[in-house]
């Protein structure tokens, strides 16, 4: 059976709706308004080959980061509830990625504990584009919320990099193969928890 979840999160900061597969083929169908988060969710959902269908408005006259670290909260539920009782998986994943001069590393356990490990070299000067910006500060903010979301470990590292956009788009695209190894199913266990407690929470 195809592992899907769909939740909405309604705050008076944020409105969100997220429905995802973890056995898609990469189709995306975003409305979101900034534009470089756009771009990230897009390359996460691709690169992870994850159906992802994201509604998303919020205060962002006010900040960035509400809208921002909330998707990660609803994207890191969906997970966690497309999974289940996480019996089958693999639970763990890790990635090398490099985009030109950055070189990212993500490693995910999927063991029902939240934990981030957040190494970036980012600036934290804002990325422009014509009349809108992205503040990058609040890519750690995502992956906080996202971690919170999935009850998962993840360690999220840049080994080397020079621009903060292929620093995040790497980090990006190493999480989502990093978790596309975790979420995949093992043929020699395939009901089976992977946890000698006999479950991940």
């Amino acid at each position: 059976m195809e592992r899907m979840a769909e939740i909405r999160r309604s705050t008076q900061e944020t409105d969100l709706f997220i429905k995802l597969s973890l056995d898609g083929c990469g189709k995306i169908q975003l409305d979101y308004p900034i534009g470089f988060m756009k771009h990230m969710l897009s390359t996460f959902a691709r690169h992870g080959l994850f159906d992802l269908y994201v509604q998303a408005s919020g205060d962002i006259a006010v900040d960035q980061h509400h809208l921002v670290e909330d998707t990660g909260i609803v994207l890191g539920r969906c997970f966690a509830q497309a999974l289940g009782e996480k019996r089958g998986i693999r639970r763990n994943g890790s990635s090398l990625f490099p985009m030109d001069e950055t070189l990212a590393r993500a490693v995910v356990d999927l063991s029902g504990r939240s934990f981030l490990v957040f190494q970036a070299k980012l600036s934290g000067i804002p990325l422009v584009s014509g009349t809108s910006s992205f503040q990058t500060d609040t890519v750690e903010d995502f992956w906080q919320g996202f971690v919170q979301g999935a009850e998962a470990t993840l360690h999220l590292d840049i080994l080397r990099g020079r621009s903060d956009h292929h620093q995040i788009e790497a980090l990006f695209k190493a999480a989502a193969k990093a978790l596309k190894e975790a979420v995949s199913r093992d043929p020699c266990a395939p009901d089976l928890v992977p946890s000698t407690k006999g479950v991940l929470v």
